[in-house]
């Protein structure tokens, strides 16, 4: 099938890492001083990283991908060195990807005399102590915040609640990106609400704050395939629908970055200009940032 993949110019890129924060899959990785995909199975190809690459070195390259096959790729990564190897275990190991690391792993086993590392090391990575880390810091690895479980008091940003049920401010149905039409006559010079999934459940009082007065549709940036859909539907409601304004309501999680990057690259493709604010909502449920992009 046809796959999007990032590729990397080894001879351009100067290992800043200015990309790998906005990898939101988190399959780059600086490795011996070069920027590195890690993971072909993570690369969305949304292309998140490449505004981000001072020296254009990240690109994105349309082209037959086969049956995605680990063992193959785990031998063109022994190519790059241990640390590159690593680093793309452990990336399958957070990812709950336990097929594909076994296939590795029995690719390793299979093959010990000629890695660049010890059969031990590699268990020690996997099955090694954990690292000790400060209260609030990430843990290393593929730095998929979004993914990492937390537990905390609720109730810690108090508003006055009205009595009895709230009403919905929703008016349209559907709002999932796959299942909206954007030429329902709705959407015609509405303000419009894009909002990551779990949005809803982490602010208390979205719908008065952000759902009332606009049209709205949801998206997971993360988990949701076909994402060049959604982009597509953007431009449509920006140009055919002539939407007056566009909220961007995403988590604070890494991951959800991608929501915005969708929004952003159908307002380079639309052909008219509409004004986008980006409101970014704590885990905790407060709203972290709010500004204008």
């Amino acid at each position: 099938m046809i796959r999007e993949i990032v590729k990397i110019d080894e001879d351009l890129c100067n290992g800043c890492g200015d990309c790998v924060p906005n990898c939101h899959e988190g399959a780059l990785q600086i490795i011996d001083g070069k920027a590195r995909l890690i993971s072909e199975l993570m690369c969305d190809g949304l292309g998140a990283c490449i505004g981000h690459c001072p020296m254009g070195a990240i690109t994105i390259e349309e082209r037959e991908a086969e049956e995605y096959n680990e063992e193959i790729v785990i031998a063109e990564m022994v190519r790059s060195g241990k640390n590159t190897v690593f680093a793309h275990l452990k990336h399958l190991q957070e990812h709950g990807e336990t097929g594909f690391l076994n296939i590795a792993l029995n690719y390793i086993k299979a093959n010990r005399e000629q890695m660049p590392f010890k059969i031990s090391e590699v268990h020690e990575l996997l099955h090694g102590k954990k690292e000790e880390h400060s209260h609030g810091s990430q843990a290393p690895g593929c730095g998929c915040a979004g993914s990492a479980p937390q537990s905390f008091n609720a109730g810690g940003f108090k508003m006055v609640v009205p009595a009895g049920d709230v009403p919905s401010e929703l008016t349209q149905w559907p709002v999932q990106m796959h299942l909206i039409n954007p030429a329902a006559s709705y959407f015609n010079g509405a303000d419009l609400l894009v909002a990551a999934d779990c949005a809803a459940f982490s602010y208390g009082n979205f719908h008065n704050h952000f759902i009332k007065g606009k049209k709205l549709v949801i998206a997971c940036p993360k988990l949701d395939q076909g994402k060049d859909i959604y982009v597509q539907k953007l431009v449509k409601l920006i140009d055919d629908a002539r939407v007056n304004t566009i909220t961007v309501v995403i988590m604070e999680v890494p991951c959800c970055g991608g929501l915005s990057q969708m929004v952003q690259m159908a307002t380079q493709m639309a052909s008219r200009r509409v004004p986008v604010k980006e409101v970014v909502v704590g885990i905790k449920g407060d709203i972290l940032s709010e500004e204008w992009m």
